[in-house]
Parts: structure tokens; C-alpha cells; sequence
């Protein structure tokens, strides 16, 4: 099973790359199978490629459901 998840690209670098935030936590991934993503769009990402831009309104129901997932267990989602 993969897991893919929605986050907010914070920041354009060189070659296709992208700067995303999720929850605070920052990661450099790639645009390269993704057309005209700005900065501000959310994106799905899986093993560090973002796979398509997502409305920002299902990203905040995907990020509300996953920490309700996380308080339900008592655990920390970082």
C-alpha cells in the first residue's frame, strides 16, 4: 500500500524541485511530472515526487482527517 500526501509547496528551487511544508516539517521534492505549480499550491506528494496539484479545500479536509487519525491514536504526527 502507498501513501500519498497533500502539501504546500512553500518555495520554487532550480531543476524542477520544489520546497513543501507539511505540518512544519520541510522537504525538497520534484516537479518534474507536474505542470505549472506555484508556490502556495498543494500538491500530493509520494516518495518525494509531487504526482498533481490539489484543491486546497480536499488538502485541508486530507490534513484534518490525518490529525484526527493521529490525536484518536495519542500520537504525535512528527
Amino acid at each position: 500500500m502507498c501513501l500519498a500526501i497533500p502539501a504546500l509547496v512553500v518555495e520554487l528551487l532550480e531543476n524542477d524541485m520544489a520546497m513543501i511544508d507539511v505540518g512544519g516539517v520541510r522537504k525538497a521534492i520534484s516537479l518534474a511530472l507536474v505542470d505549472d505549480v506555484c508556490v502556495g499550491d498543494y500538491v500530493i506528494v509520494h516518495v518525494g515526487f509531487a504526482l498533481n496539484r490539489l484543491d486546497p479545500e480536499e488538502a485541508a479536509k486530507t490534513l484534518a482527517l490525518f490529525a484526527q487519525i493521529y490525536e484518536e491514536l495519542g500520537a504525535s504526527p512528527q
